[in-house]
């Protein structure tokens, strides 16, 4: 079901005044006849398990190469840490996000990894997240990039739900002097593969548009419609976010113009119409001083929310303390609900969970789907056994 065509979407690249206010009115309508008047965050923390990639995105500050002294791979002890002490501030969540294949790229990468005992990333990526469901209470949620069916098939046995951001559909941002040039994992087709690969498999996923980084307004439409037809076909998307692009120092797009307002509350309210009402829709509020007017555009999440951890892909942009969102959202007529990292209506579904992420998953969720305010019982975490995963440690 949408409310706008594709030609009609074309068309409204340039909106704005009453016309804008009329096209968020009717975005915000479909919205709380979907989503009713409540808004959603899930309470993580953020781990970026390596900063080091193969791609070079000329907007991205958080990659290193290995002869920076900021390269890292985060080791089994730094990572337990972390997720403990987001453990003990009530974090649900373990975002686990990191570089693609830097390892198909960089020597130095592939002997990290071999003493930690493993031959890719996605191998050590598998083993962390075993980890964390053995040493703690919280769920994680994997942002690892472009995948094959087989790297899904081993990281769903160990994860509550994946995301990957399309960012565009736009061949022209891979040319010299664009955005995703030297960047071998933004070619769309193979992230459009990953998406479609996700939904093969059966896995709660996450995906969106990146606006302002050169791409048309059509290119952004078609975006929108390209993520729309896999959930069409699979019914796998969860969320999808429209996320706008800010400009770093010390970057090559440093000085490139950043999205105004009107173009995220425009993008935004028509993300709500093209998608698939059952798709959430969310925009980061950290990204944006006025992020309230989003709710006035459609959005019914405000994805992962931190209070420990900061935005390591753009760590300037603290996020707002989850109080203040709440005040915010109370503001504008709704309620800030806790969800999980996967959303209700994916709960009840079959085959999407292996079955201890299904079992901790009903022990977290209330009747409703939304995160229960109590832990699990300490007894109920898997114990370390101290085989296969010991090795990394050492």
């Amino acid at each position: 079901m949408t409310h706008l065509s594709t030609m009609q979407a074309y068309q409204l690249g340039n909106v704005q005044g009453v016309a804008l206010d009329a096209l968020r009115q009717q975005a915000c309508e479909l919205r709380d006849h979907h989503w009713g008047k409540v808004i959603t965050y899930s309470r993580k923390v953020f781990i970026p398990l390596t900063n080091m990639c193969r791609d070079e995105c000329k907007y991205c500050t958080f990659v290193q190469r290995p002869d920076s002294p900021n390269a890292q791979i985060m080791s089994p002890e730094q990572v337990l840490a972390v997720v403990k002490r987001g453990q003990k501030m009530g974090c649900k969540e373990v975002l686990l996000s990191l570089g693609e294949k830097p390892e198909l790229r960089y020597r130095e990468v592939r002997k990290a990894l071999a003493q930690l005992g493993y031959s890719t990333m996605v191998d050590y990526l598998s083993a962390i997240c075993a980890l964390i469901l053995q040493q703690t209470t919280l769920l994680p949620h994997v942002n690892a990039g472009t995948m094959n069916s087989d790297e899904f098939i081993k990281l769903k046995d160990v994860s509550a739900s994946m995301g990957m951001m399309l960012e565009t559909v736009s061949e022209r941002l891979l040319e010299k002097g664009q955005a995703h040039f030297a960047c071998p994992d933004k070619v769309p087709a193979l992230r459009l593969a990953t998406i479609a690969s996700a939904g093969e498999q059966k896995v709660p996923y996450t995906t969106g548009i990146l606006i302002g980084i050169g791409e048309t307004w059509q290119e952004r439409i078609d975006s929108l419609l390209a993520i729309n037809q896999l959930h069409k076909k699979y019914g796998h998307i969860q969320e999808v976010i429209v996320q706008n692009f800010c400009a770093k120092a010390d970057t090559p797009m440093a000085d490139f113009p950043e999205p105004d307002l009107d173009d995220m509350l425009r993008t935004i309210a028509v993300a709500r119409l093209l998608l698939d009402p059952s798709i959430s829709l969310q925009a980061p509020p950290n990204l944006q001083q006025r992020y309230q007017d989003y709710i006035g555009s459609g959005i019914n999440d405000w994805g992962g929310i931190s209070p420990l951890t900061q935005d390591f892909i753009n760590p300037e942009r603290t996020w707002p303390q989850i109080t203040q969102l709440a005040q915010a959202t109370a503001q504008c007529g709704y309620q800030l609900q806790e969800r999980l990292a996967v959303y209700p209506d994916f709960l009840s579904r079959e085959h999407y969970f292996a079955r201890d992420i299904k079992q901790r998953l009903d022990q977290m969720s209330r009747d409703d789907g939304l995160a229960t305010e109590q832990f699990l019982d300490a007894q109920s975490i898997h114990q370390f056994d101290g085989n296969t995963l010991y090795r990394v440690a050492q």
